[in-house]
């Protein structure tokens, strides 16, 4: 397995875009790369479960590394675990979904798919980079997207909330730059290198500065209280596919960053905060609940679900054990899935309804039964219903916090699983008002999703149904690499 047809297929995909003479070859060229990508990424779980096979103790495979900037030991090295290709198969979903859904884009369309394929170029980027340079790299391309989708085809306070965002992320951004420098020139080892690093044994001290900066700046881009404010700001007012790729993937980054830098190069660092990770998982986690019953927009619903849900990734985190480390993984990829899901069934009736209120609306069942089924089966995998991914991920997290024997911990896995109330409460209330009820006048003639808003909301049910029915496969690919993070921690 080449790992550099991730990242060539979509950059290539993106600059080919660029040259297509219509807007239909733009859109056929865009489904095209971003199907390539998911069959890539299908080769890739398959090789890598074979390879895996052959050599147990290895922790990445498929390596390869060309030299950089010599001078500064900065190096292309790529190789994945099964934290990584879990993370490369959810983007690879969330990409082919977000390209169906934005099918009826008319206003520059080749820039709006050439900013949507750059945008998972960096996310495979990140995911298979050894070099922490190189991932920063990747993590920047993966933000300035992000910032244009919003500015340019967002709704509403758009301006405003691209520069909220921007600003946010790349205050995060810059916390972990000054972290990986300060690695790079106080631990006594002069490499960004993420096997050296853990090769090699980083004085605790400069552990307790560096691991703090590492984990909240990558924090910020998973919400991490309280820096999630761009988030309900951001995700309502961007496009939406832009909505799913910034919370199914970009979020994702900040919670893999947090994962395999922080706690896998700075383990003593971890368990010295760990306390501080998971007070501030527990808040964000209630204070995500309680804010997402006030709204009335599903946007800001969803948006605010997300801080919640997010919340469950760091608390895995910062748990420490590794059924809890496995379980945070499993909900990235649970999150990603689901949200990306539902950010795309409310452009489908937003589109046709031209509000997001739920009070504006009701009854949408009868004329979009596909649409309204779908708005169900996203908000039960919200709220953990079983046999859909949420229930799996969300109960690994909680098994594995409630590993710990002490007062301290058992308080905050109950804290978190109280959550669960709220979420069923606000979901429900949601979903019954939007769908259920009398229909009003002027829905009567609403029509139906079309093929490319079907498919799309096909493959992101098949990605939730494969891991709620059968969570063994996920289970058995992220299990070595959370083994090895745990064998750090002794």
């Amino acid at each position: 397995m080449n790992l550099l047809l991730l990242i060539l297929v979509p950059l290539l995909t993106s600059l080919v875009v660029l040259l297509m003479p219509g807007k239909q070859w733009v859109r056929i060229t865009a489904l095209a790369g971003s199907v390539a990508q998911l069959v890539l990424s299908f080769v890739l779980f398959a090789a890598y479960n074979k390879a895996r096979a052959g050599d147990q103790n290895n922790s990445f495979l498929f390596e390869q590394q060309y030299n950089w900037f010599p001078n500064w030991n900065i190096s292309l090295h790529f190789g994945v675990d099964g934290i990584a290709v879990a993370m490369i198969l959810l983007t690879a979903f969330v990409v082919v979904a977000g390209v169906l859904i934005s099918w009826n884009v008319e206003k520059m369309t080749k820039e709006f798919y050439f900013l949507l394929l750059l945008l998972s170029f960096g996310a495979y980027g990140f995911f298979i980079s050894l070099d922490l340079f190189i991932l920063f790299f990747f993590l920047e391309i993966a933000v300035i997207p992000k910032y244009l989708l919003i500015g340019i085809w967002g709704s509403g306070k758009k301006e405003y909330s691209a520069n909220k965002l921007a600003l946010l992320l790349m205050f995060g951004s810059a916390l972990v730059l000054v972290g990986l420098l300060g690695t790079y020139f106080a631990a006594g080892i002069r490499t960004f290198d993420l096997q050296q690093l853990t090769a090699f044994k980083i004085p605790a001290t400069v552990q307790k500065i560096c691991f703090p900066l590492l984990f909240a700046g990558f924090g910020v881009f998973t919400a991490l209280f309280p820096f999630h404010t761009w988030v309900p700001d951001g995700h309502s007012s961007a496009p939406t596919a832009g909505s799913m790729f910034l919370a199914g993937i970009s979020m994702k980054l900040g919670g893999y960053g947090c994962l395999r830098v922080a706690v896998y190069v700075m383990p003593e660092g971890a368990k010295q905060y760990a306390d501080i990770i998971i007070v501030l998982a527990s808040i964000a986690i209630l204070y995500g609940a309680f804010a997402t019953m006030m709204q009335q927009d599903l946007k800001y619903i969803n948006a605010y679900s997300s801080i919640s849900h997010c919340g469950f990734v760091l608390l895995g985190i910062g748990m420490l054990t590794q059924t809890a480390i496995k379980g945070a993984v499993m909900q990235m990829v649970s999150h990603g899935l689901m949200t990306a899901l539902f950010f795309a069934v409310i452009g489908m009736i937003y589109e046709r309804t031209h509000t997001r209120k739920v009070d504006e609306m009701g009854g949408l069942l009868r004329p979009l039964p596909f649409i309204s089924t779908v708005l169900f089966l996203a908000g039960l995998c919200s709220l953990g219903l079983p046999a859909l991914s949420g229930f799996v991920a969300e109960m690994t997290v909680f098994t594995g916090s409630w590993e710990h024997p002490d007062i301290f911990h058992r308080v905050a896995t109950i804290a978190a699983c109280l959550s669960i109330v709220v979420t069923a409460v606000y979901i429900l209330r949601a979903i019954g008002k939007t769908a259920m009820g009398p229909l009003k006048e002027s829905f009567t003639g609403l029509s139906d999703a079309k093929w490319n808003e079907r498919l799309a909301a096909i493959i992101l049910i098949a990605g939730i149904l494969a891991i709620g029915l059968a969570p063994s496969w996920l289970n058995d690919l992220v299990r070595p690499g959370a083994e090895i993070i745990m064998q750090r921690m002794k």
